[in-house]
């Protein structure tokens, strides 16, 4: 089911959320001008106005803790870039394993979910280690958790997920099966409007 689909079947906004995540978003832009210099509330707020597709891509990062801010706009394509940028791995996000394969493979103690499907259901992608290192330029976040990054391809055939967090003052990138999960690690997503 393409994202399109869930708008239109499955999740509308009301007006009234659709209000008061407008209204959010406007208050962590305002007090995070940091991490979107030289860009436009204005220009950014037209492009939700238009898009309920968007629109509820970030409420559902919204309400899975994700606190999404805009960090970027391209130039190129005139989209704005989402991230999560809360503390902490986003806490509706949390206990997980990487993917359905992973997920699949686990004989016992499932988890309820994995990282890939959340992230598609939710339409939005997998901050990548280079976005990953790229938030980390704008504040100090996973100092208590980690998350789940997009992996490549020859890592995950040979049974492998990679997960990033922040220590000592440091953003490390490690290695798990990904099949493993725990209460403490989640993903960070990424949209463009």
């Amino acid at each position: 089911m393409s994202k399109i689909d869930k708008v239109s079947n499955k999740i509308k906004l009301s007006p009234e959320q659709h209000q008061e995540l407008i209204s959010i978003l406007k208050v962590r832009f305002e007090k995070n001008m940091n991490r979107h210099r030289n860009i436009d509330w204005s220009k950014v707020q037209e492009k939700l106005e238009i898009d309920s597709e968007n629109l509820w891509s970030l409420y559902e990062m919204e309400r899975t803790g994700g606190e999404p801010d805009v960090v970027g706009h391209d130039k190129n394509t005139d989209e704005y870039i989402f991230y999560d940028c809360s503390a902490e791995s986003p806490k509706g996000r949390r206990s997980i394993c990487y993917d359905r394969e992973a997920l699949e493979s686990r004989k016992e103690h499932k988890p309820e979910n994995n990282a890939v499907d959340m992230a598609d259901d939710m339409g939005i992608e997998l901050l990548d280690e280079e976005q990953y290192r790229e938030l980390q330029k704008l504040g100090s976040f996973d100092t208590k958790t980690s998350s789940w990054i997009r992996t490549p391809e020859n890592i995950r055939k040979l049974g492998g997920a990679l997960f990033c967090d922040r220590r000592y003052d440091t953003v490390f990138v490690y290695h798990n099966g990904a099949e493993s999960y725990y209460g403490v690690r989640g993903f960070r997503g990424s949209l463009r409007v």
